[in-house]
């Protein structure tokens, strides 16, 4: 077995995930997080929102997972989220083209026929909401829409005032054309995004000295013909114009202390930034936080980008709303306007009902687009003419106290079960101790499933009360503790290796004569004796990084 089926093994073994539906015989793209599992991908969650929402600042909300159609209109997922699919004629099986593209297969992966011709294949599930099914929605592929449509409440939240940013995590559903990677490739995950709303001429990140000598392993876009990454200070690759700008590379550098913190060796992570080719027609930037992995190799688990201000104008335009920020001046200034003026007594009579919204429509045109024989605007995707003679403008000079702005946003997305299982992964590790196997999950503790497992050393002769006692004691520190009182405690230490659990305190018969306990480290597997009432206050030190094992000789 390569180290991606060991670790998955061990994780349907230990109860960390499984594939749904076994009974049934499985479905791709479906993973169940079981017990210990699921407190990992809390802990990594709640680490997530010390950094952005206790640390940052970005208050978290909470949108439904399902989306109307409307809304994916505007953010061009119903027209533009796609992949090429092919079908094989002869077993039907359906694959992704640039998949076997890159592998070179002529036929079909499954039984050599002849595959179809190409074809596009929305990724979105699609479903109808209420009874008549005549309202179409889709389960969201990203939860960042929830956040652009609750703009207008959001701003008036933060006081109108940039920047600011908005948390969310979540589920995210996509269809996946063939997920042959286990759990790289889902079709539903979580996200944990943030949206950061600056404004789009002032794009400084009042912090960023405090970044600015942080070193990261960069792989930009010109280096992946044949190059290779670098490593760079944030502060150099912004000044050398590598990465765009300041709040880009703030963000940059705070997903590396994230994934550090998690526990990603940082000589096993990357940011690659997104070629010509691939980058959104709307980015300015964007990078994608890659982890090295055994079987994948790199596989991208966060993504970083500057998606302008396409998602709120866009949905400014499809719902008519307005998604502008007020931004005052320190001191008034005079500026020039263009002031346009449609004929009402025109565009009344000739459009009706839609008359208000042409002329919104050509209130928002510039002057060039003013200018020809005809001018042309969209209207509930109805294309409508305008004859120049029904529009008045004039340029005027006047005090202004501030502008109207359409913010930017920076986005940092995170895949959270990706996450899961690079740290499953990179956590792994075999050795070989007085001629027995030992797994070890080197889980940090910050992160650890279960952080104490408590152990008498035998099921008798008192010693299951004085155990007792001391999970009580420590369940009080609202620790998560494991008691165990079965097999032998040499068993019982790798079973708790195994799933990564970072101290044992064990209850012998010595604590019976002196109220002593042992710890016992994970990693090291060195113990020392302490006293019973100092347990909880040395358990909770090691746990937040204090070398006690250090000040103590060593059993």
């Amino acid at each position: 077995m390569d180290k991606y089926e060991r670790v998955i093994e061990m994780a349907k073994r230990r109860g960390f995930l499984w594939q749904s539906f076994e009974i049934y015989g499985a479905t791709a793209g479906f993973w169940d997080f079981g017990p210990l599992g699921t407190v990992l991908k809390r802990r990594i969650e709640n680490l997530w929102r010390e950094f952005y929402v206790i640390s940052e600042g970005f208050y978290e909300i909470e949108g439904p997972t399902i989306g109307i159609e409307d809304v994916f209109i505007a953010s061009g997922h119903v027209g533009g989220f796609v992949d090429l699919m092919v079908e094989c004629r002869k077993c039907g099986g359906a694959f992704r083209a640039d998949h076997l593209i890159e592998k070179h297969d002529n036929g079909c992966p499954e039984c050599g026929g002849v595959l179809g011709d190409p074809c596009d294949f929305n990724l979105m599930f699609k479903t109808t909401i209420g009874t008549d099914s005549k309202r179409i929605g889709y389960l969201r592929p990203e939860t960042a829409q929830n956040i652009f449509t609750a703009f207008g409440r959001l701003v008036w939240f933060y006081r109108n005032r940039l920047p600011f940013g908005v948390a969310q995590i979540g589920k995210v559903y996509r269809n996946e054309i063939s997920p042959r990677q286990g759990v790289i490739r889902l079709r539903e995950f979580t996200q944990a995004e943030a949206e950061i709303f600056v404004h789009p001429k002032e794009k400084r990140h009042p912090r960023f000295e405090s970044v600015a000598d942080t070193v990261v392993r960069l792989y930009p876009k010109e280096e992946q013909d044949g190059g290779s990454a670098v490593d760079i200070t944030v502060g150099e690759a912004v000044e050398k114009g590598i990465i765009a700008h300041q709040f880009l590379g703030y963000h940059i550098a705070l997903v590396q202390s994230f994934l550090t913190d998690v526990g990603i060796p940082l000589e096993k992570l990357r940011f690659r930034q997104h070629r010509v080719d691939e980058i959104a027609h709307y980015a300015i930037d964007c990078w994608d936080a890659e982890t090295l992995t055994d079987r994948f190799e790199w596989i991208e688990i966060v993504g970083i980008a500057d998606r302008t201000d396409y998602d709120l104008k866009s949905h400014s335009k499809h719902a008519h709303a307005d998604m502008r920020v007020f931004v005052p001046y320190d001191c008034p200034k005079t500026v020039e306007r263009l002031v346009i003026k449609p004929n009402m007594g025109v565009l009344g009579p000739k459009f009706k009902d839609m008359a208000a919204k042409v002329a919104d429509e050509l209130k928002a045109l510039s002057i060039d687009q003013l200018r020809g024989e005809e001018i042309t605007i969209q209207v509930d995707s109805e294309i409508v003419r305008i004859d120049p003679k029904w529009i008045e403008y004039e340029h005027v000079t006047e005090e202004a106290q501030g502008e109207y702005v359409v913010p930017h946003i920076i986005e940092p997305s995170y895949g959270i079960d990706r996450i899961v299982y690079a740290l499953l992964e990179h956590s792994f590790d075999e050795e070989c101790v007085e001629g027995e196997a030992r797994v070890v999950l080197r889980f940090p503790p910050n992160v650890a499933p279960i952080q104490v497992a408590v152990f008498p050393l035998v099921s008798k002769d008192g010693l299951i009360v004085c155990a007792r006692g001391v999970e009580s004691l420590l369940r009080q520190n609202k620790l998560l503790v494991d008691y165990d009182e079965s097999g032998t405690i040499g068993r019982r230490y790798r079973r708790h290796d195994e799933i990564g659990t970072p101290l044992a305190v064990t209850i012998d018969h010595q604590t019976l004569e002196d109220n002593t306990v042992t710890i016992r480290d994970r990693d090291s597997m060195k113990q020392v004796r302490v006293r019973t009432d100092e347990v909880v206050e040395i358990v909770c030190g090691l746990l937040s990084g204090d070398d006690y094992i250090g000040l103590y000789s060593t059993m």
